[in-house]
């Protein structure tokens, strides 16, 4: 009897410790944290003031006869945290040149030229998941940059972060400064945004997804 006690504790301790390496490696690995998209400047052309219609559609402004010029963009995407979580409450900011490389700033080069039909800044705040969408125009370039939009996302109680979102494929992205100027590879494609066909939306139209990964 005590040798068949001796045996089934020890046939115990190994089962325990099976079990429990069992669990260990069934357990799901800590997820890597997402790469933060990298800052950017705001530049000189932040709206001084504030157009009369700032919704999430730049392309058709209330009151206008006709909508932009341009080529039509369907700009989405989510704002999450480092961990892949949804920031709710956020608002988002974007402004950018007009089809023939204006900014409606009255210190841009030609800004009485300013197309009237294009908003040039939108808002739009984020949903319960994280999502945010923009209907503009796909960036053009301007002298000095390669075509862009900027972006500006704000946090109540945490702040204001601003980047920009450029296209993949422009030629004139090996050139410029600012994209250059982000050194990590990795970062640096986060902002290089694919255009593609939208015609399930919108005909002529593109569209693209640029998530933004907030570091918090």
């Amino acid at each position: 009897m005590p040798e068949h006690r001796s045996v089934s504790r020890r046939t115990l301790m190994v089962g325990m410790a099976t079990l429990s390496t069992t669990a260990l490696l069934s357990r799901p690995a800590r997820a890597t944290p997402l790469v933060p998209t990298p800052g950017q400047t705001e530049g000189p052309f932040y709206p001084t003031s504030l157009p009369a219609d700032v919704d999430h559609d730049l392309v058709r402004v209330h009151g206008a006869a006709a909508q932009a010029l341009g080529t039509v963009a369907h700009i989405g995407g989510r704002i999450l945290d480092r961990a892949g979580r949804p920031v709710s409450g956020a608002v988002v900011e974007i402004w950018q040149c007009d089809a023939q490389g204006i900014y409606r700033h009255p210190r841009a080069p030609g800004h009485d030229r300013f197309d009237g039909n294009f908003q040039g800044y939108g808002r739009a705040a984020v949903a319960s998941d994280g999502a945010y969408r923009f209907r503009t125009i796909k960036p053009v370039p301007y002298p000095g940059r390669t075509p862009h939009i900027h972006y500006a996302v704000i946090v109540p109680g945490t702040g204001r972060f601003v980047t920009q979102m450029y296209v993949a494929g422009e030629p004139l992205n090996a050139r410029d400064g600012l994209l250059n100027a982000i050194r990590d590879p990795q970062a640096r494609r986060s902002v290089i945004i694919p255009l593609t066909a939208a015609d399930g939306l919108e005909a002529g139209a593109v569209q693209g997804t640029f998530d933004i990964v907030l570091d918090l």
